[in-house]
């Protein structure tokens, strides 16, 4: 499986969201009318749409990006090794500016790999930088493009071998290839609260870079090839 991928043209990415605002009341009657009519069908039947907001983060008209991880393998002595940066501010646009300036650096035919990238990463990346105003990348660019000219590599898409109703997570995947859980501190639910209310992007970046290190094992597990032991996983500040 992928035994022709280079993994030299392959960036593993992850992203982290919140919500645009703490709290409901916080957006204008306009937008908590458009958010109820949006999450309406998400939404159990007793709860309000106040309620609901916890999740606004999930979608790129009501959340925002506060943190995008990337990883790039090399080959060093013969040995697969990862560097993991992030880019995490409470300015979306800078994060996003910066992605973008990484990218141009690339080739065009940089592959970009995530874990439910085709559902959430990839559009969200996209909506948020036409919303900020800013050109999408040609690496994240699909309109026009044949399917087999689009460069997004998705590894829960890879493990459904084309079963569309499976949903796996990262952390079921963790577990069956008997890789060190991603959620070891925080999850995808205690975002909002790490960056509301005790102000950690650290802690945020953290999180995100755990995530992106293990989609960038289960790529090389689907490759058949070990996993890169600890120390040739670089943290780059």
């Amino acid at each position: 499986m992928l035994k022709d991928l280079k993994l030299n043209n392959v960036f593993v990415i992850d992203i982290e969201t919140v919500p645009q605002k703490e709290s409901f009341d916080e957006l204008s009657p306009h937008l908590q009318d458009l958010w109820e009519q949006k999450s309406r069908y998400q939404r159990k039947q007793e709860q309000t749409a106040n309620e609901f907001y916890e999740k606004a983060g999930i979608w790129a008209e009501f959340g925002k990006i506060v943190c995008i991880s990337i990883g790039i393998y090399h080959l060093e002595r013969k040995q697969i090794h990862l560097r993991v940066c992030s880019f995490a501010d409470s300015n979306e646009k800078t994060i996003l500016k910066q992605f973008i300036s990484l990218l141009s650096k690339q080739s065009k035919n940089l592959q970009l790999c995530a874990h439910n990238g085709k559902e959430f990463d990839f559009p969200y990346l996209c909506r948020r930088m036409l919303i900020n105003g800013l050109p999408i990348p040609h690496q994240l660019q699909i309109t026009g493009k044949k399917p087999w000219e689009i460069n997004h590599l998705d590894t829960m898409e890879l493990w459904k071998f084309g079963d569309y109703k499976n949903y796996t997570s990262l952390n079921l995947l963790a577990a069956i290839f008997d890789l060190p859980t991603p959620k070891n501190d925080i999850d995808g639910s205690k975002v909002k609260e790490v960056y509301y209310q005790d102000k950690d992007l650290a802690r945020i970046a953290g999180y995100c870079e755990n995530d992106l290190i293990t989609t960038a094992q289960i790529l090389l597990r689907f490759k058949g090839l070990p996993v890169i032991p600890p120390e040739n996983i670089t943290l780059v500040k």
